[in-house]
Parts: structure tokens; C-alpha cells; sequence
């Protein structure tokens, strides 16, 4: 077991346009480009330095990562694009990040809801920041984010197996 804490990032991709092709087509809104590019900046504030990214492939989080990197000053390329988290639930997701190799510190997750609310909630310890967490539990819209430190390996990752560290939903 490792003895470094890690650092997650679960974030809802920013907002949608309404329509597309396909709901897996659907672009980001001009404000969702901003509460992106909002997000990074804060998370950016909050000394987070991710190692990897792990994405949905679908288009809107591809331009939610690529938001939130521009704005933090952070490689995009960095994301892995995981098809697997489009139609994931919290426990799908939770595999993928018990997949994360052990040398990657701080590793981020865009998805999308009802998935991404779900896991935050799961992996709640209950003993990290009250209001971030009462604030995580009220409401997950679209760019929220929340930030947990992950004591131990991604592998041993489980249900109230982080602690929440801040909650933030970007509005640029």
C-alpha cells in the first residue's frame, strides 16, 4: 500500500448545446467553453497538477477537458479518451480508475450524470470539508467538480475511500 496521498478530480462535463447528431455529437456551449476554462483556473488555484486525465470520448467532455486545461495552463494531451465512461455508471467508473497505474499522483475524471454525482458520492468518506460535501450532495451540475485526496493505491480504491478535499462548479 502506498503511503502518498494521491489527488482525484471528478468533474460533470460544462454545459451542453442542446442538440446534436447524436446526444454523443453534442458540442459545448459558448458558456460551457468559460465554466471550463473556469474550472482549470481554479483547480489551477487549488495546486492541482494532474498527471492524466481520464476523459469520455464523447465530444462535449473532449472540449470540457481541453476548456479546463487551457484555462489551469495544462497539457491537454495528457487525456486519455475512454469510451467506456460515456454509458458508465458509478461502479463502471470506479473500475477505470481502479485501472490508473500507480505512478500517476493526481488524475482527473470527466464524465458525465447522473455517473459522475454518483461516484463523487461514493467515494465520500464523510471526514473531508462538511461544506463541500453538503454543497456536492444539494446539486452536480453541469462543470461540477469536486477534489478528494486518495490515500493508497488506485487499485484499493472503494466506496468511502477518499476524502473530500473542496467542491466547485465553474461559471466563467
Amino acid at each position: 500500500m502506498s503511503e502518498q496521498k494521491r489527488t482525484l478530480v471528478v468533474m460533470r462535463h460544462a454545459k451542453a448545446e442542446q442538440n446534436g447528431s447524436t446526444d454523443f455529437e453534442r458540442r459545448l456551449a459558448e458558456r460551457g467553453e468559460r465554466d471550463g476554462r473556469a474550472v482549470g483556473a481554479w483547480l489551477a488555484g487549488q495546486g492541482v497538477q494532474p498527471d492524466l486525465a481520464l476523459v469520455s470520448a464523447a465530444v462535449r467532455t473532449q472540449q470540457t477537458w481541453e476548456a479546463v486545461a487551457e484555462g489551469a495552463g495544462w497539457d491537454a494531451e495528457l487525456a486519455t479518451y475512454d469510451e467506456s465512461l460515456y454509458a458508465a455508471g458509478p461502479e463502471s467508473a470506479l473500475d477505470v480508475v481502479r485501472e490508473v497505474e500507480d505512478a500517476v499522483r493526481t488524475l482527473v475524471v470527466v464524465g458525465h450524470n447522473p455517473t459522475m454525482a454518483y461516484l463523487a458520492q461514493l467515494l465520500d468518506d464523510g471526514d473531508g470539508d462538511e461544506d463541500a460535501s453538503a454543497e456536492m450532495v444539494a446539486g452536480y451540475p453541469t462543470s461540477a467538480t469536486t477534489v478528494f485526496t486518495v490515500e493508497g493505491d488506485w487499485a484499493d480504491l472503494d466506496e468511502a475511500g477518499a476524502r473530500v478535499v473542496a467542491f466547485h462548479v465553474g461559471r466563467g
